[in-house]
């Protein structure tokens, strides 16, 4: 049985060592930061793989304000399941979910936006506990000593390598940076196709239904 080898938190602050040459205390130290601008550089670039989430849970009777997921990034949809039947919420800003229903009545929510960055604002309030379902991008869990894998480590180990190498040599004047750009630039380069690929993918059936 062949077993898949799959880049970890310590498996990539060794092989950052190794490239490096390096085994100082102080380069030491410094490689969890690295592999942490590593992820958001990465993140900042690639916008939907690995991150989209759906959950589901359940209003509460008058309250217009819901939860956002640990982690929430970006709202893609949001239903409310009313005697049974899944109904599409409208995305709204703040103020015309205010203006929608000024006398505060409770209803059918039909309309959703950002409250602030925790929690998400529907109009009308809830009359009933409908229960709702939001998919949704999230930040990805940071990788570290605690947590040694992530959707990266498994799907993007040489983005995650090059991109931290490519950190450290920066921080350690290294004359290796032109060699690691290249590397890291093919890796996102990649990354970026299978995103656009994705989006495209997920329009294209937006419009077909």
């Amino acid at each position: 049985m062949t077993v898949s080898w799959v880049m970890t938190y310590d498996s990539l602050t060794k092989s950052v060592l190794q490239y490096l040459e390096r085994s100082d205390p102080a380069t030491r130290e410094a490689i969890p930061t690295f592999i942490t601008l590593t992820e958001f550089e990465i993140a900042q670039e690639i916008k939907t793989l690995g991150q989209m989430q759906v959950v589901q849970s359940q209003m509460v009777v008058g309250n217009p304000v819901l939860q956002k997921p640990a982690r929430w990034r970006k709202t893609v949809s949001m239903s409310v399941a009313v005697d049974n039947i899944w109904q599409p919420m409208l995305l709204r800003k703040y103020e015309y979910l205010k203006a929608y229903n000024p006398a505060e009545t409770n209803g059918v929510p039909k309309y959703y936006g950002d409250y602030d960055a925790e929690h998400w604002y529907v109009s009308p309030a809830p009359i009933e506990p409908y229960p709702f379902e939001v998919i949704y991008y999230e930040r990805l869990q940071p990788l570290s000593s605690t947590n040694q894998t992530n959707w990266l480590t498994q799907n993007a180990p040489n983005a995650m390598l090059f991109g931290t190498l490519l950190q450290a040599v920066m921080f350690l004047k290294d004359d290796q940076r032109q060699i690691f750009q290249q590397k890291y630039s093919e890796a996102i380069q990649a990354l970026k196709a299978e995103d656009n690929l994705r989006i495209a993918d997920r329009s294209s059936i937006a419009v077909d239904s």
